[in-house]
């Protein structure tokens, strides 16, 4: 559905040149969803921005949805939807008629539009709001409205960024919730850019991570984790020291012992910490020690980010 080589775009400010991608090459399969992941001024969205012909790439080449991005724009425009950070919607039109004019755009007949919007508008639990102006609606209101003006040409790729931003925990997961179902309905591939980390691990198939406008890391989530950070396992025992640390050896993981009250804290830095946690305690069990506690944190995506920039996503979004 997407391939591309060499992507770059820069930009001139004054006598200054920036760099806002630097030869990213990407391919996506049809019927992935692929989230690209990273901080404010990565080039996330500026990638997006060029593979939906929005903006001209400096170098490189891209191939959507069987068209050249740069030769043919406009057969590019007419097989995507886009959802940018924005809300699409004209604040003073009434949903129904954003929806019918977006129809118009594409070239659909009248009964098509129609039909259309009226499906989207069940679809998208929009019932109801055809009337109201954009203005009036929520914030996830809007932002319903917005995935419904993007797949009204029934785009078999769609592309979303930062389509949660600003919105409260459960108008995001109802959001969600909605797009995945039209995901399923339409068969359609996705690409997102998101700085929420829970949305990355738990919605797509692939992560990109971008920075300072390169694809520094490309995988799935659990690869990801598995490569690039490391679980915890937290034990609290009933005495340690030497003797824990003898226990467990140096085939778990790096071990730390320190006192907490009147028991210990072992701590194993460790891959795959669920698998190892009851041996672990066998071990421990094994020499003597009694464990009190057991617990294990997972490696998340921004111990990925962490590891692989030096940086906390989540600081960068914050």
């Amino acid at each position: 559905m997407i391939t591309a080589r060499g992507l770059t775009k820069t930009f001139t400010r004054g006598k200054e040149t920036v760099e806002a991608v630097k030869g990213i090459d990407v391919d996506v399969a049809e019927g992935e969803l692929v989230a690209f992941l990273g901080p404010n001024g990565a080039g996330k969205s500026t990638t997006l921005r060029m593979l939906t012909s929005l903006l001209p790439p400096t170098a490189g080449t891209a191939t959507v949805a069987g068209h050249d991005v740069a030769a043919a724009p406009a057969q590019v425009r007419a097989r995507i939807g886009y959802i940018g950070q924005g809300s699409g919607g004209g604040y003073s039109y009434r949903v129904i008629d954003e929806l019918h004019n977006q129809g118009r755009f594409y070239g659909l007949s009248r009964s098509e539009y129609r039909s259309r919007a009226d499906e989207l508008i069940e679809a998208l639990d929009l019932g109801g709001l055809g009337k109201r102006t954009v203005q009036s609606l929520s914030g996830g209101q809007r932002r319903r409205l917005d995935v419904a003006l993007g797949l009204m040409n029934r785009p078999p790729l769609l592309f979303l960024d930062e389509p949660t931003t600003g919105l409260d925990p459960q108008s995001r997961a109802n959001l969600w919730e909605h797009i995945q179902r039209m995901r399923r309905q339409y068969e359609m591939t996705l690409v997102l850019t998101t700085h929420y980390l829970e949305e990355a691990d738990g919605m797509a198939e692939r992560v990109v991570v971008i920075d300072h406008g390169r694809i520094v890391a490309d995988a799935t989530p659990q690869v990801l984790k598995t490569d690039h950070a490391d679980d915890v396992i937290t034990l609290g025992v009933d005495c340690a020291g030497d003797q824990a640390l003898a226990a467990l050896g140096a085939d778990l993981g790096v071990v730390t012992v320190t006192a907490d009250g009147p028991e210990s804290v072992v701590q194993i830095t460790t891959s795959n910490g669920v698998t190892k946690l009851p041996v672990a305690i066998e071990r421990l069990r094994t020499a003597g020690m009694i464990t009190n506690s057991a617990e294990v944190s997972r490696a998340s995506l921004d111990d990925v980010f962490l590891n692989l920039t030096g940086r906390s996503l989540r600081e960068e979004a914050a």
